[in-house]
């Protein structure tokens, strides 16, 4: 059995651990990701982001309340269910760096997927109460000052802008960040559209238009919160990364040089940014475990699979089960 383990901020090698059985052979490789400096920067990010939104949260509801306006009040309710979802986003990417320990052997990487999944119901609960009210003014209409919720809105455009375009470098590659880059995003759109209406409002009073944006803005929320639900259901569920193609993945395996065939693979993610992976490959001869070890992992690390543990077998393949790949 063949443990290599690669672990820290700087991807430290930590030691080789081998044992050769007859029949079998085992390799173990994976990376721990606490980002030294750009994790860093990543929460001075998050800490700006929430200070910003917290002060505008506060800022909305004041005149809000003060104007009558169910679209400054409905926003500031997201915009609320924004910072709580920073601030959850925040606590795990901290414990994500944290380092495994007995109890915790993966380490704390699954806590952001459960950000992520958590974030997602907020939004939608958000979403619930936004269009119940908004409803609610639309039956029973409420005289609301349409130059003093464009002013307002007007500054969550920057807010929100400013906020989105802190959080734009370091989306690509978590879906924790990319999710609450996104919601700055459609919040910069959303603020836009409450201008436009309390510009409208101001010169038509056509105040119908103010619950209609509540509405509008719900359904932005539903629609662009859709895929962060589904892919952070899936990563909860242990389900394949939508990053990662298994069809390239066993044909990377099955094309590694020393592979006969392979069985029981299994991927899944360990966190938003570290995926995991599990393969029993049979091999075509006995004389080169650790070589087939070596390359099965390497044929799949450019993938984004950063921890594989793969098991060599060198008997004939008798693998009947329905996860037999090959």
């Amino acid at each position: 059995m063949r443990f290599i383990n690669e672990a820290s901020d700087a991807h430290e090698v930590h030691h080789d651990h081998h044992a050769r059985h007859d029949c079998h052979g085992h390799g173990h490789h994976h990376h721990i990701h606490s980002l030294p400096c750009e994790g860093g920067r990543l929460k001075s990010v998050f800490y700006w982001a929430i200070g910003l939104n917290l002060a505008y949260v506060l800022l909305e509801a004041v005149y809000g309340l003060r104007s009558g306006s169910m679209g400054l009040l409905s926003d500031a309710g997201h915009n609320l269910s924004d910072v709580a979802s920073l601030f959850i986003a925040l606590i795990a990417f901290k414990a994500a760096g944290r380092q495994p320990t007995p109890r915790y052997s993966y380490g704390y990487g699954k806590a952001t997927i459960e950000a992520s999944l958590l974030n997602a119901v907020i939004l939608y609960v958000a979403v619930i109460f936004i269009v119940i009210e908004a409803a609610e003014r639309l039956l029973h209409p409420v005289a609301v000052d349409g130059d003093e919720i464009a002013w307002v809105a007007g500054a969550g455009v920057i807010v929100n802008g400013v906020t989105a375009w802190m959080l734009m470098r370091h989306s690509h590659s978590d879906l924790n960040v990319k999710g609450a880059f996104l919601h700055m995003v459609a919040d910069t759109l959303v603020s836009v559209g409450v201008v436009a209406s309390g510009i409208i409002i101001h010169y038509t009073g056509l105040t119908w238009l103010d619950p209609a944006v509540g509405i509008a803005i719900g359904a932005v929320i539903a629609a662009g919160s859709w895929s962060l639900l589904r892919e952070s259901m899936r990563m909860a569920l242990d389900g394949v990364p939508s990053n990662i193609d298994m069809a390239v993945v066993e044909r990377r395996i099955s094309g590694t040089p020393g592979v006969k065939s392979f069985h029981h693979l299994h991927v899944w993610p360990l966190s938003t940014t570290s995926t995991a992976l599990t393969v029993h490959v049979v091999m075509s001869s006995p004389d080169d475990i650790d070589g087939v070890i070596s390359r099965v992992r390497r044929s799949v690390e450019d993938l984004g699979i950063s921890h594989s543990t793969i098991e060599a077998e060198t008997g004939e393949d008798s693998c009947t089960c329905r996860e037999c790949s090959m």
